[in-house]
């Protein structure tokens, strides 16, 4: 790994702020510099997939890996990021760093230059458990998933990574307010309203401070997680934080783009706290509070995506977001009826879902 801070005139002094072809060209040029020591057959990059952030990810193949390159791999391909500032490139390259030395497989870095917002990393493939996972091996998969997660908790050490704090978790959730009720349904957010959900943020906020503290990835999720040997390959880790010991679990089984059924979600969740016990993790002694961890942590999250969705479709002109907005009213219906604090969120979820239905989720 040689990561740099380029000259202005190697990576553009400019260059967060350009458009997305001269981005491109930036990329190019700087790929050029590297293209003699990794193999780069420079003709070949093309998109490899979209982020719901403004990071692009480009595909490229490598011809014999020359012996200037030592300790490089022999894979055919390699991933260009283009991840414009104040994109987290440093933060990628140091979580990469603490998540290999857990065990848990994660493309390695190349090269990378900080100032202009380029990384060159390891291929994990083309497979992500999103379209992977079937009824015959969601078991194995998910429990893949489960064991890297936690070897990756095991690992925590506290002052290494940012905290997920009462403040972090307040801004995530009055997405909802701003992004999905005013701009999105087109409803005030009248004094009614605003007492539910400050009592509804302050319970889950408060649940969340409770739980012990470990590494957390934020966006551990199907979609991030690549088949790989060894499995899974993790992508998409430079927010990660200090945060709840159950907020990652959460993620993973209620995901943004694909649901399972209870019996399957209880087993999976049942599986991660036997062997988090095994491990040493200090998850709650008894799995029914456990559970309820693990539903109020979803729910906070739940809640963040309802107004991060909308304001992906609103600020960054990328509306095929919204499509899953259902998914979480549903979800957050389900937990909130379950439980008689939550029980006023529940309604207000009620209420704005029909709203919803008017407006539409689809343009």
């Amino acid at each position: 790994m040689t990561p740099s801070s380029a000259p202005a005139s190697a990576s553009g002094s400019t260059s967060g702020s350009a458009s997305p072809s001269q981005r491109l060209e930036l990329l190019t040029a700087w790929l050029r510099t590297h293209a003699e020591r990794y193999g780069l057959d420079l003709a070949t990059l093309a998109p490899a997939s979209a982020d719901a952030s403004f990071r692009r990810y480009f595909r490229l193949a490598r011809r014999a890996a020359p012996a200037a390159a030592p300790g490089t791999d022999a894979a055919r391909t390699v991933i260009a990021v283009d991840a414009p500032p104040p994109e987290k490139c440093r933060e990628f390259v140091q979580v990469a760093g603490l998540l290999e030395a857990a065990g848990v497989h994660v493309p390695r870095i190349l090269e990378a230059d900080f100032d202009a917002g380029f990384m060159l990393v390891t291929d994990l493939g083309t497979e992500p458990y999103l379209t992977a996972l079937n009824e015959n091996n969601a078991r194995r998969l998910m429990r893949d998933a489960l064991d890297a997660l936690i070897r990756w908790q095991s690992s925590s050490r506290e002052h290494v990574l940012p905290a997920f704090d009462d403040a972090f978790m307040h801004r995530e959730m009055e997405l909802m307010p701003e992004w999905f009720i005013t701009r999105h349904l087109g409803r005030e957010v009248d004094a009614a309203t605003r007492g539910v959900l400050d009592r509804t943020f302050a319970l889950l906020i408060a649940s969340a401070r409770t739980q012990p503290q470990v590494f957390m990835l934020r966006d551990f999720m199907p979609r991030n997680l690549m088949i790989a040997s060894p499995n899974p390959g993790v992508l998409d880790f430079q927010d990660a934080v200090t945060g709840p010991i159950t907020y990652d679990v959460a993620s993973l089984l209620r995901d943004a783009f694909l649901s399972w059924d209870e019996a399957f979600e209880l087993d999976c969740f049942a599986y991660y706290w036997e062997h988090a016990k095994k491990a040493g993790l200090p998850v709650d002694p008894d799995f029914g509070e456990f559970y309820r961890q693990l539903e109020w942590m979803g729910l906070q999250r739940h809640i963040k995506v309802l107004g991060l969705f909308c304001r992906i479709h609103y600020r960054d002109g990328k509306p095929h977001y919204l499509k899953d907005l259902p998914r979480f009213i549903e979800y957050g219906r389900k937990v909130a009826q379950r439980y008689a604090p939550l029980a006023p969120f529940a309604k207000l979820l009620d209420d704005l879902e029909g709203r919803a239905a008017e407006v539409g989720y689809t343009f």
